[in-house]
């Protein structure tokens, strides 16, 4: 039987991978830090070994350093997954037989595939197209899936729900399922129960606070057949299912015609494309207080575009990140910071939605016409309801509502920028 040691710091990833992994027939370990790899490397003499590169690098190197001078260890292949790793860390790499490093959020399809190639071994991925994503908002669950119910994307959401839920301390989970650019048959009920079961389970949501978005018929009749899932609305638009969520039912139907044109666009979306980092779900570190040190030693020199017209806002968000290493850009409107992105990179963007001249809808536009597709949260305020609405639609996933507070600034961050899956 193959075997692979882990040294990863997130243990839902842990969790996650040691059950794939077992259920396809290899044997894992697991080492808690770099020493304890050193030690278990020799004692259980692994096929592969699986490194998170943070939070610790330097004990990384220093492990793969003595895996070198072992003759039992030395050419035994290693993935690494990381962050970000400048040129310089790659070559440093080269020498101890890193066989693949994964950026993170890891591509999940491309990951298993090699696995198996390394061990030589079938492991069984489900091929059918899904794309599964989570994010949450207004401490609202928003899981979007499309394209198809994928098994293995649909068991990488019990574990991403369950990371954001204890990061964001949700105490009354509130859901929305958007089933987009999907169209279900009879052949799909076990994954919809499938999905159904992971949600309820992993959120601990009640039935009436899930909400479907879906114009798909077979996914309405599964819902109202199933007694189980009763309580669980089966909706059209988007904005319902937020005012529903947020403050109750809409009584005065004065919505109606324009929440239905926008829940009919997002639902019927044509230029979903299965990009692998779409496709990859993102899970956290472990279950713990956040801090700025770990923060810093996950993510390392980020560069942070900030495009708002008030100067309070851009000073609120720098003094968010002021104890981290994070480099911090300031823009006063949309046209100032479509200037930059020619010749700056950067790894994150807080947008506001209304500016004066080029506001945030035209900037989302101008990045999309130019394929620029790092992470943006957008900032509005809260009576800009039809304005988060129509960012969604363009295909923003996360968003703030002012006035901002400092440590949603940088939860929203970490759910973004440290991720894993």
């Amino acid at each position: 039987m193959k075997q692979v040691l882990l040294l990863i710091e997130s243990h839902l990833f842990r969790e996650y991978l040691n059950l794939k992994l077992e259920t396809n027939g290899i044997d894992v370990g697991i080492a808690n830090n770099p020493m304890d790899a050193v030690s278990k490397m020799r004692s259980l003499a692994p096929d592969l070994l699986i490194l998170d590169y943070e939070p610790d690098p330097k004990g990384i190197m220093d492990m793969l350093k003595q895996k070198k001078l072992d003759v039992n260890s030395a050419n035994t292949p290693v993935i690494i997954l990381a962050q970000k790793l400048e040129q310089k860390q790659l070559l440093e790499l080269v020498p101890y037989d890193v066989k693949k490093v994964f950026n993170k959020p890891v591509k999940v399809d491309a990951f298993f595939i090699t696995l198996s190639e390394i061990l030589r071994v079938p492991i069984n991925i489900d091929k059918n197209p899904g794309i599964v994503e989570v994010h949450i908002n207004e401490n609202i669950i928003f899981v979007e899936i499309a394209q198809g119910l994928n098994r293995d994307k649909l068991d990488l959401l019990r574990y991403k729900i369950s990371e954001l839920t204890n990061l964001y301390k949700i105490r009354l989970p509130k859901v929305i399922i958007m089933l987009s650019d999907i169209k279900l048959g009879i052949s799909d009920a076990p994954n919809m129960q499938k999905l159904l079961n992971t949600v309820i389970e992993s959120s601990n949501a009640k039935p009436g606070n899930i909400r479907i978005l879906t114009k798909d018929d077979f996914a309405r009749q599964y819902v109202n057949s199933q007694k189980e899932y009763s309580g669980i609305k089966v909706v059209t638009n988007l904005q319902f299912a937020m005012d529903d969520l947020v403050s109750g039912p809409d009584k005065g139907g004065q919505y109606a015609e324009k929440a239905e044109l926008i829940g009919d666009k997002i639902l019927k979306a044509k230029n979903i494309e299965e990009d692998e980092d779409e496709m990859a779900l993102r899970f956290q570190a472990e279950e713990r207080k956040i801090s700025f040190e770990l923060f810093n030693l996950s993510v390392k020199n980020l560069r942070i575009a900030v495009v708002d017209d008030d100067f309070v806002i851009q000073e609120l968000i720098k003094q968010t990140f002021g104890k981290t290493d994070c480099q911090i850009y300031t823009y006063s409107d949309g046209d100032e910071f479509l200037a930059s992105v020619d010749t700056e990179e950067f790894d994150l963007a807080f947008l506001d939605l209304m500016m004066p001249r080029v506001d945030g809808f035209e900037v989302l536009r101008a990045l999309q016409a130019r394929n620029i597709s790092y992470p943006v949260i957008v900032l509005s305020a809260i009576s800009q309801r039809d304005a988060m609405i129509k960012a969604i639609q363009m295909g923003v996933k996360s968003y703030l509502v002012k006035p901002l507070k400092p440590e949603d600034i940088f939860v929203k961050s970490i759910e973004i920028l440290k991720a894993n899956f």
